[in-house]
């Protein structure tokens, strides 16, 4: 499908916006959007995804690969380059954990930033960033959920080549029908060792920060499973939850949405700087951080249906006459979006649409873990740890890494309205 992409001139894309342009002026219509291609999603997701890549580590050739296959396509559709010359926005990518393994100084990445320009002269030089990361983590273990697999490549379809080629289906259907305002398309590396490229991006901003008035992210969409999809940060602009809900036509999706608009991904680099924020999941899954995260097991049909609402409510946002009301809240204190991390493994899944449940939900547990053989179920909800309050995600994990692999611990939890109590034995993460 690139040669096609390649194929396709500036001018003759031109015409063709050219020719709806008057059908739609004949008819008297409002143009229908592009539906989402569920076939170029999957060829996209399988190609970022494919082994020779090599699971796109940050300074890695198989990321430099991605980088350059993001940036010509989006020169094939004729997207508006924002960095001088280039829709590469390059940095040197640094973090305590290369620090530690003896790396201070780095490694040369590069974030792929492009731009459909708004039609509104009075608007147009306001902005919407629809982002995603393309890294993953390559051969490395350090942040693996099979470390046991060492040096095998983690391809990372659905965390996150299926946000990357969300990303790209979105700027095909800018590009072809632009919005009021400007759209910015940002693709970015070294998510996977703690936010860099997107801190990277709104602290050397190609575009005003103050003029972006809304970010979308898409962090592991490839897996929608029983029509279930989390859209957090609706509390983020008085306006989004009707927004996010007049945008879920038929047939729906069972939308979860949730208040906040911080977290361990990229939109959280941007609610920092008080911009309101959505962040698009289809949910945790047992191949997360495994080498076993492969392009087959991804839902393109279903990833389409995501897209096509996150176009509408990217459409609203931006064609909106006044700019949304935000909401600003406190950084939660607690490691949740730490890519530190832990080695003590409780084998619990959280569900992750259950914001307004005080404790933490599971949604299920792995077998032979910890919390199997302590009699957790899917279902459960976790209100003590160890002695400690659980209220959500953060204070869970706060309490889980407060103890080290072989602690054994209380455990209080609720079962259909019933309090429980357990004790488990923690394990190390990847025995």
């Amino acid at each position: 499908m690139m040669r096609f992409f390649q194929s396709l001139s500036r001018g003759g894309a031109a015409a063709l916006l050219l020719i709806a342009g008057c059908k739609t002026a004949e008819t008297g219509e409002p143009p229908k959007p592009l539906s989402a291609d569920a076939d170029r999603i999957h060829r996209d997701i399988a190609w970022l995804a494919d082994d020779q890549r090599e699971g796109r580590g940050t300074g890695t050739a198989g990321n430099d690969s991605a980088a350059a296959y993001i940036a010509r396509r989006d020169e094939a559709l004729g997207l508006t380059q924002i960095v001088p010359g280039t829709y590469l926005q390059r940095f040197t990518a640094r973090s305590a954990e290369m620090a530690h393994e003896g790396h201070p100084e780095g490694v040369p990445s590069q974030n792929v930033v492009a731009m459909v320009p708004g039609t509104d002269p009075a608007l147009r030089n306001q902005y919407i960033v629809i982002g995603a990361h393309f890294d993953h983590l390559g051969r490395s273990s350090a942040h693996a959920s099979d470390p046991d697999a060492k040096d095998a490549i983690r391809n990372g379809a659905d965390d996150n080549a299926s946000g990357t080629a969300a990303v790209m289906e979105l700027a095909r259907q800018f590009a072809a029908r632009p919005a009021r305002r400007s759209i910015v398309f940002a693709s970015f590396t070294g998510e996977e060792l703690g936010l860099l490229g997107s801190q990277w991006f709104v602290e050397h901003s190609p575009v005003p920060v103050d003029s972006i008035v809304a970010m979308v992210n898409f962090d592991m969409i490839g897996r929608l499973r029983n029509d279930k999809l989390i859209v957090y940060g609706v509390a983020t602009a008085k306006e989004l939850p009707a927004i996010v809900a007049a945008a879920n036509v038929e047939p729906k999706l069972v939308v979860s949405a949730v208040g906040d608009g911080f977290g361990p991904s990229d939109h959280s680099s941007f609610y920092t700087k008080g911009i309101p924020v959505l962040h698009f999941f289809t949910d945790l899954h047992d191949d997360y951080h495994k080498a076993t995260d492969d392009a087959p097991k991804i839902n393109a049909v279903g990833e389409g249906r995501i897209v096509g609402m996150a176009e509408r409510v990217v459409r609203a946002i931006a064609d909106r006459p006044t700019r949304m009301s935000v909401v600003r809240s406190a950084a939660p204190v607690g490691s949740a979006g730490s890519r530190e991390g832990s080695n003590t493994y409780l084998g619990s899944i959280p569900d992750m649409s259950a914001g307004d449940v005080p404790g933490l939900k599971l949604s299920g547990v792995r077998a032979g873990s910890p919390a199997a053989l302590g009699g957790l179920e899917a279902g459960d909800v976790i209100v003590n740890f160890g002695g400690k309050p659980v209220t959500d995600l953060y204070s869970y994990t706060d309490a889980l890494y407060a103890h080290k692999p072989g602690d054994t611990v209380s455990v209080t939890y609720l079962r259909r309205g019933e309090r429980r109590s357990t004790m488990v034995t923690l394990g190390k993460r990847g025995q």
